[in-house]
C-alpha cells in the first residue's frame, strides 16, 4: 500500500529566520505535498541580510541522525543542500549510496549568488564527485559553472550548453535556473544525460524578495519526483508553484534585507477557491428592484469604465455591481499569464478545452433565449448568437485542440456553470435569463480588450487575443447589452431583482471558469 503522502528528507543547514535551509525545504515540501523531514548538517546564524556564524557539529552526530531517520521511516525522495566541507560530503555520500532511496536531488551549494565560492578546493572536488550518484542537480549559474570547470553562462542557452555536457558526463540529470540571469524569461529547463531539454517558461518578477529560491525548488522538486516519478511533469509544477511563491513574497514583510519567498501563497490561493462561503450577492437581502440605483450591490472596489457602454440605467446599475469581481477575474494567473505571454501552454489547452464544452451549452442557452423573447427582433439576434457559438468561435477551439490532448469532459466547474444557464435560460422569466448569459458577452469582451493592449504578432495567444477583441464581437456585445436593458426596463421590480442576482452569479461563474485552469491537476 502506497504512503498517502511522499516521504522526503532535508539534509541541509539551518536558517533561524525561516528563509533558507531546512527550515525552507520543510515549507516547500509541505507546499509540494509530502511529508518532510530534516537532517541538520551545519546550524547557521543567518538571517535575510546575511550569514553570521556557522557551528558544525561532529559528523558523528550527523550518522546518528541519518541512522535515526532510516533506522525508522520509509524515505521516498532526498533533497541534499549545504555540506560544507569534504568530510560532510563523504559521509553523506557513503550513507546515501548504501541506503540508496528512489530519489536524490542534489543543491550543490558552492557559490552564493553574489559570486563568492562557499567551499574550498576539496569539497568542491568531493561535490563534484557526489553529482554523479544523484538523480537530479540544481546548481545555480555559478555553481554550473564550477561543476563545468568553466565561465559561468551569460545567457540560457549557454547554460543549458553546459548542462549538457555535465548531464552527459555524469549520467546526472541538470536543471537549469534562468532566474539567476537578467532577461524576462526566468523559467528552467530540465537536461537529461541524453542531451533533451523540457524548458518550463515563467516570468521575471521585480523583487528582492528571493531568500531561499534555490533551497525551495530543489526540496520541492524531490517531493513531487517521488509524487509523479515523472521529472518533466516534477519541474513544471515547481517553476509555476515557485513563481508564484516570489511574486507574492513581498507581501510577506520578513526582514530587512532580501527577503523568503511565500511557500505557502498558492495553498491559501487553493484554499480560498474551495471555500463554501455563500457568494455575498446571495446572503443580502433582495433588492427592491424598483429604480436603477436598487441593484447596485454594494462592492469594495470601483469597476473600471467599461469599452462598451451600459445601454442605459439599468446595465449601468449591473455593471457597477461588477468591481470586485473585475478585479478578481484580472488578477487570476490565467488572466495575467496571457496578458505576459508567459501562461504554460497546458493550461491554455485546458482552458481552451473547456470552452469548447461550455460554448456547447452556452449555444443552448442562448437558443433557449431565442425562443422566449418577446420580440422579433431579438429572437433573431439571440439566434445569430448561438450559430455564431457554433461556427465561429468554436472553430477557433477546434484548431487549437486539433492535435492537443483534451481532458474528455466538462469540469465540475464548467458543468456549475452550464447548469446554471440553462436553469435560468429554460426555467426563469426571460430578463433573468438575458442578464445571466451577459456577462459571458460583456465581461469577455473587456478582458479581451485590457488584454489586446499586450498583444502581438508573436504572442503565443495571439489569434485568440485577436478574437476576443475583434470588431464583430464588440458588436454583437453592444447589442446583447441593449438587450438586457430593454428587458430590464419592461420588468417588474421582482423580475429585476432577480435579474440582477442572475447577473451577478453568472459573473461569479465566468471568475471561477477562469481560475480552473490554474487549478488543474493540483
Amino acid at each position: 500500500m502506497s504512503p498517502a503522502l511522499p516521504r522526503v528528507l532535508s539534509i541541509a543547514g539551518t536558517d533561524p529566520s525561516g528563509g533558507a535551509g531546512i527550515h525552507a525545504d520543510l515549507k516547500s515540501i509541505a507546499a509540494a505535498g509530502g511529508y518532510g523531514m530534516a537532517v541538520t548538517t551545519s546550524l547557521v546564524a543567518q538571517n535575510t541580510q546575511g550569514v553570521r556564524e556557522i557551528h558544525t557539529p561532529p559528523l558523528s552526530f550527523l550518522t546518528a541522525q541519518l541512522d535515526a531517520v532510516f533506522d525508522d521511516v520509509d524515505v521516498d525522495a532526498v533533497k541534499i543542500g549545504m555540506l560544507g566541507d569534504a568530510a560532510t560530503v563523504d559521509v553523506v555520500r557513503g550513507y546515501l549510496a548504501a541506503k540508496r532511496p528512489p530519489w536524490i536531488v542534489l543543491d550543490p551549494v558552492m557559490v552564493s549568488t553574489s559570486g563568492n565560492r562557499l567551499l574550498d578546493e576539496d569539497a568542491e572536488c568531493a561535490l563534484r564527485e557526489f553529482v554523479r550518484d544523484v538523480d537530479v542537480v540544481t546548481p545555480n549559474i555559478p555553481e554550473l559553472a564550477v561543476l563545468c570547470d568553466t565561465d559561468p553562462a551569460e545567457d540560457f542557452p549557454g547554460a543549458v550548453k553546459q548542462a549538457r555536457l555535465l548531464a552527459a558526463e555524469t549520467g546526472t540529470s541538470v536543471v537549469v535556473k534562468a532566474g539567476h540571469l537578467t532577461t524576462a524569461e526566468a523559467g528552467n529547463a530540465l537536461v537529461s544525460a541524453d542531451g533533451h531539454a523540457h524548458t518550463v517558461s515563467a516570468p521575471r518578477h521585480d523583487t528582492s524578495c528571493t531568500h531561499g529560491t534555490g533551497c525551495s525548488l530543489s526540496s520541492a522538486l524531490a517531493t513531487r519526483l517521488a509524487e509523479t516519478g515523472d521529472a518533466d511533469l516534477a519541474l513544471e509544477w515547481v517553476t509555476g508553484w515557485l513563481n508564484e511563491a516570489i511574486e507574492h513574497a513581498h507581501r510577506l514583510e520578513v526582514g530587512h534585507g532580501h527577503g523568503p519567498i511565500d511557500h505557502g501563497h498558492r495553498a491559501r490561493r487553493l484554499a480560498r477557491a474551495a471555500d463554501t462561503t455563500p457568494w455575498r450577492h446571495l446572503t443580502g437581502p433582495m433588492p427592491s428592484g424598483e429604480a436603477p440605483e436598487s441593484l447596485v450591490f454594494a462592492t469594495d472596489r470601483t469597476a473600471p469604465t467599461p469599452h462598451v457602454a451600459p445601454a442605459g440605467p439599468w446595465t449601468a446599475a449591473l455593471w457597477a455591481a461588477t468591481g470586485d469581481i473585475w478585479t478578481e477575474i484580472m488578477n487570476l494567473p490565467l488572466i495575467t499569464g496571457l496578458q505576459m505571454g508567459s501562461l504554460r501552454e497546458d493550461s491554455f489547452t485546458f482552458y481552451l478545452d473547456q470552452d469548447a464544452h461550455y460554448l456547447d451549452e452556452y449555444a443552448r442557452a442562448l437558443a433557449a433565449l431565442a425562443v422566449r423573447a418577446p420580440d422579433t427582433g431579438d429572437r433573431i439576434a439571440w439566434a445569430q448568437n448561438a450559430v455564431g457559438c457554433i461556427m465561429g468561435e468554436a472553430e477557433l477551439h477546434r484548431a487549437w485542440l486539433a492535435d492537443r490532448e483534451r481532458i474528455g469532459g466538462p469540469s465540475p466547474i464548467t458543468s456549475a456553470y452550464t447548469d446554471f444557464l440553462r436553469a435560468n435560460t429554460l426555467g426563469e422569466d426571460y430578463v433573468v435569463g438575458a442578464a445571466a448569459v451577459l456577462p459571458c458577452f460583456w465581461l469577455y469582451v473587456e478582458i479581451g480588450l485590457a488584454l489586446a493592449e499586450h498583444n502581438h504578432a508573436e504572442h503565443p495567444y495571439h489569434a485568440w487575443l485577436t478574437e476576443y477583441a475583434a470588431e464583430e464581437f464588440v458588436a454583437e456585445t453592444r447589442a446583447a447589452v441593449e438587450r438586457v436593458e430593454r428587458a430590464l426596463a419592461a420588468a417588474s421590480p421582482d423580475q429585476r431583482a432577480r435579474a440582477a442576482r442572475a447577473y451577478l452569479s453568472a459573473c461569479v461563474h465566468e471568475r471561477e471558469f477562469f481560475d480552473q485552469a490554474d487549478r488543474f491537476g493540483m
